[in-house]
């Protein structure tokens, strides 16, 4: 793949994510969302303001960059300090537990443990994943060493660190394809299902092989799940992004227009999608009012620059 064409993808899988979130954030929580809706509040809104979602991958962006790699201290910290910054983003009850734990010297890779016996299984690691599924796209035993180790630091639970760890390896597979050439969405679901060890990922992977050729909202939404747990809801980003694979709008309105969890399924959804077509499938009047997003695109080449070992 020629550089520019790989730039373009470490762009619009950032840029992606913050707008599948922004653009789901104002329908949080509903059953269902008419696709309409969401172009009218595109068109209405002065600004498209992201959520904890992009806050979070913003953080695991910076940190990476800054650190030549992964460095859990150094990614829990830049959590912290970017909450203590922006309270206002829409955080649950859960992180900013954390983050005071943390900032009160408390261990990166043991306060959530501490603080949810079992583990959180929600899917607060896997929306905000896509900078670590773009640096290691060519390396998956690394990327799932480095996603598993990132969601320790507020999901610990094992269902919640393997959709953080499937999240990053779809973005992973989806920088690795040539738009515009033959999708294989088959191959794909295969290569994911081969990847994730544990059952209930991969009955949903199964499923969304079935429900592809027969969309229906219905089944998507009782079969794979709209809800904040991560096996609820990333198996439901895949499927946006497959079935609708070569236009970005689409498939983020079809996630968001799933209700429930919208900002997350629709970030998770806007992160494969711009890794597989590049910041320019993006439409320009969403990208031009995304909040912040001069920096996100600057944290995107860094991110790119990290990548090709480069400054």
């Amino acid at each position: 793949m020629d550089e520019p064409s790989l730039k373009s993808k470490f762009i619009g899988a950032l840029v992606g994510t913050g707008i599948g979130d922004a653009l789901g954030a104002p329908f949080e929580g509903r059953s269902k969302v008419k696709p309409e809706d969401i172009d009218g509040i595109a068109d209405r809104l002065a600004s498209l303001t992201y959520t904890d979602d992009t806050h979070m991958m913003i953080g695991v962006a910076e940190s990476l960059v800054r650190t030549g790699g992964f460095d859990g201290e150094d990614m829990a910290q830049a959590f912290t300090k970017n909450y203590e910054l922006e309270p206002f983003r829409g955080y649950g009850p859960g992180p900013p537990r954390i983050f005071r734990l943390i900032r009160a010297g408390g261990a990166w890779d043991e306060v959530a443990q501490g603080l949810y016996h079992s583990g959180s299984y929600g899917n607060g690691s896997a929306m905000r994943v896509a900078p670590i599924g773009m640096l290691y796209h060519n390396n998956p035993l690394v990327l799932t060493g480095v996603a598993h180790k990132s969601s320790q630091i507020t999901h610990a639970h094992n269902l919640g660190k393997e959709g953080a760890t499937l999240q990053a390896y779809a973005i992973a597979l989806a920088t690795n394809l040539k738009p515009g050439g033959t999708f294989d969405r088959s191959d794909l679901l295969t290569k994911l299902i081969g990847f994730v060890s544990d059952r209930v990922y991969k009955e949903k992977l199964t499923q969304i092989q079935a429900l592809l050729p027969h969309p229906d909202k219905d089944r998507v939404i009782t079969e794979l799940g709209n809800g904040i747990e991560a096996f609820n809801s990333v198996p439901t980003a895949i499927y946006s992004f497959l079935a609708h694979p070569d236009s970005f709008a689409q498939a983020v309105r079809f996630a968001i227009s799933l209700g429930g969890d919208t900002d997350t399924i629709g970030a998770m959804t806007g992160a494969i999608s711009g890794a597989y077509l590049g910041i320019k499938s993006i439409p320009g009047g969403w990208r031009s009012k995304l909040e912040n997003r001069q920096y996100i695109e600057e944290l995107a080449e860094k991110l790119y620059h990290l990548f090709l070992g480069t400054d």
